[in-house]
């Protein structure tokens, strides 16, 4: 019994070591630039060495000075092996250092080159620009920088907007782009139909397209709201000025009036912007631009901070909205809070929020400071305080309803 577990375990350590040697040499042979030259090699060191081994063996069972041929026939071996191996490894130490300066015999990963129609768009030939990148693109068809190059020349040189969608549809066809690549191709074809070609409507599908293709994300939030600022601009920029505006002549010798008949320029009434804003959100209730614009007038013009902050909330409320946004409505609520008259623990309370949900970045260590300072910050506005008196504003107040 114990003469056949002997037998079974030289079995197993001959076969494991068989093994192993066999892999090394697949790994060897497969990583070889020249794998007939490899295998020539192993065949004659094989043959070399047995030989060797055969003769020499012989002469060492034989008596006399006879044996001393042995070590002349080790010698030849030895010899003839160095004729066959040296050649190999002198090309592997010499590879290793000039890989130090020429990179290795690494494959070049192969890639488009845009170089020449770079060159040729700048000069502004722009025929031939095209037929450089299609030319690369022929080799790399799902290139992502080499269709929006194509698309940008299309459009923006070559007058052919219908062909710039037509690349841009392409490459959202196409499998294995990252989803912000296809956001950044959809909403450039929305940039050339709205300022070269001035269609909104287009500029709109193209931007429900992106919602189409990727729902439930920050890149289809974001395209909402542009959505809503192309299909109402006057609502969404209704607190900027509008273009050029027609001035009345002015008050000749105005330094003669006397004090007090000099009248105050106009302003927008508050009601009027609020109304805008509010009939705006109706129809497009994801227009964080004109939704914060609201809650701000809500503060400042009806002192109401319920309504102000609660369209704030409605704002940070929204999936994917960034981390860096939210802070930045949550400390535009505290800069409310404060100027018309919140409670202090109310502003903490809000401050408190930037830190409890995002400890881990720069603006809670921005936050603490600013609650260090909150007492002092408070201090001042009391000080400057006075009171308000609310007078129209407060028939519009029912505005805010419906949003």
């Amino acid at each position: 019994m114990d003469h056949i577990l002997e037998v079974v375990r030289k079995v197993m350590i001959y076969l494991i070591l068989s093994s192993g040697a066999v892999a090394l040499l697949w790994m060897w042979l497969k990583g070889s630039r020249d794998r007939g030259m490899l295998i020539t090699r192993w065949a004659l060191t094989a043959i070399v060495m047995g030989w060797t081994c055969w003769v020499a063996r012989g002469l060492l069972k034989i008596q006399g000075p006879a044996a001393a041929f042995a070590v002349i026939i080790a010698a030849v071996g030895g010899i003839i092996m160095a004729i066959v191996w040296t050649p190999y490894i002198v090309d592997v130490v010499a590879g290793k250092i000039g890989s130090l300066y020429d990179g290795g015999t690494a494959e070049v990963e192969a890639r488009p080159f845009y170089s020449v129609f770079m060159a040729l768009r700048a000069k502004g030939k722009y025929d031939e620009a095209r037929a450089e990148v299609e030319k690369q693109l022929r080799r790399f068809p799902t290139d992502f920088e080499g269709q929006m190059l194509l698309a940008e020349l299309q459009a923006e040189h070559l007058d052919d907007l219908p062909g710039a969608e037509h690349t841009i549809e392409r490459i959202y066809q196409q499998p294995d782009h990252a989803p912000r690549n296809i956001s950044y191709a959809l909403n450039r074809l929305a940039d050339w139909y709205s300022d070269l070609a001035k269609n909104p409507e287009a500029s709109q599908q193209a931007l429900q397209k992106l919602i189409e293709l990727l729902p439930d994300s920050e890149m289809a939030l974001q395209a909402a709201q542009r959505i809503a600022r192309l299909a109402n601009p006057e609502a969404a920029s209704a607190t900027r000025v509008r273009g050029p505006v027609a001035l009345s002549p002015g008050v000749e010798k105005v330094g003669l009036l006397r004090p007090g008949t000099l009248q105050p320029l106009a302003e927008a009434d508050p009601g009027q912007v609020a109304a805008e804003f509010v009939k705006h959100l109706e129809s497009h209730p994801l227009d964080s631009h004109v939704r914060e614009q609201l809650a701000i007038a809500y503060a400042r013009h009806y002192q109401r901070l319920d309504l102000a902050a609660e369209h704030l909330e409605q704002l940070m409320s929204q999936p994917h909205q960034p981390a860096k946004q939210v802070v930045r409505w949550l400390n535009l609520l505290a800069d409310l809070q404060v100027q018309y008259g919140a409670e202090p623990d109310a502003v903490r309370a809000t401050l408190q929020r930037i830190i409890d949900q995002y400890p881990d970045v720069a603006s809670a260590q921005n936050t603490r400071r600013r609650l260090d300072m909150l007492n002092t910050e408070l201090k001042v506005r009391d000080t400057g305080r006075h009171d308000v008196k609310l007078g129209s504003y407060e028939q519009n107040i029912g505005l805010k309803r419906g949003v």
